[in-house]
């Protein structure tokens, strides 16, 4: 099994990754340079995104791509005010205080402050992706799998071009508005919104959970013997007391 490396983002412009690397390495990018993304690779990381499995090969995932005209502008500075407000809310709800201006800290500090500067510079995100949903069956528990893997393809073709993304759903709390601007008919429903960018940063590697207390076999916690964690991978710091 390959050992995890590091990718710090340098091997974009036509270096290619493999899949699998990509797949050990791409987590959310919440903070994104000011470099555009040109047509060309827009064009590639969305046609990427239809390739996704699609049951009877329906296809019902349709993606409204948000950039500088009239109507993208405004629905960008609308899904600005709806995020801002949402992690207001989540902040308050959890206690949490983020101090932007600070370095360091901890794993999850890191990540508050990352997500503060998310979301209060959320406009200049360089695309904003619409993830949506044609409706062609009342609404049930799995259809989830009808659009979510197309939007997994999106990430991980962005991931092979150096770009990073991040999935959100705040644009729920200002639905009607949004439909409004952007002529979304009823019978689509909207169903993630996904911002994308050139990283400030790094990718991965990640950490995760040890594969062993995630994948069972024969029975609910059941080990699963052959199911082995790669020479050198990190841990999070929230996993279970059985990382060893």
């Amino acid at each position: 099994m390959n050992t995890p490396t590091r990718d710090t983002g340098s091997r974009a412009n036509g270096e290619e990754i493999s899949l699998l690397e990509g797949m050990a390495t791409m987590r959310s990018i919440r903070r994104y340079s000011d470099e555009p993304i040109p047509e060309e690779d827009l064009n590639t990381i969305l046609w990427h995104a239809t390739r996704a499995p699609s049951g009877t090969n329906r296809q019902p995932f349709r993606f409204l791509v948000l950039r500088d005209g009239p109507r993208a502008r405004a629905a960008r500075r609308l899904l600005g005010e709806a995020f801002r407000a949402g992690w207001a809310t989540k902040c308050a709800e959890e206690g949490w205080e983020i101090d932007r201006e600070a370095t360091g800290g901890s794993a999850r500090d890191r990540m508050l402050r990352a997500m503060q500067i998310f979301v209060d510079e959320f406009e200049k995100a360089p695309v904003v992706v619409l993830a949506l949903f044609v409706r062609y069956r009342p609404l049930q528990h799995m259809e989830g799998a009808s659009i979510f893997p197309a939007c997994q393809n999106l990430l991980l073709a962005a991931r092979a071009l150096g770009y990073g993304g991040c999935f959100s759903g705040w644009h729920l709390e200002v639905e009607e508005r949004l439909r409004e601007i952007l002529a979304i008919p009823e019978g689509v429903e909207i169903s993630l919104t996904i911002t994308l960018g050139r990283p400030q940063g790094g990718h991965g590697p990640l950490r995760r959970r040890p594969i062993g207390d995630l994948v069972f076999e024969d029975g609910w916690e059941e080990p699963a013997p052959w199911a082995r964690d790669p020479e050198g991978t990190r841990f999070t710091s929230g996993g279970p007391p059985r990382q060893a």
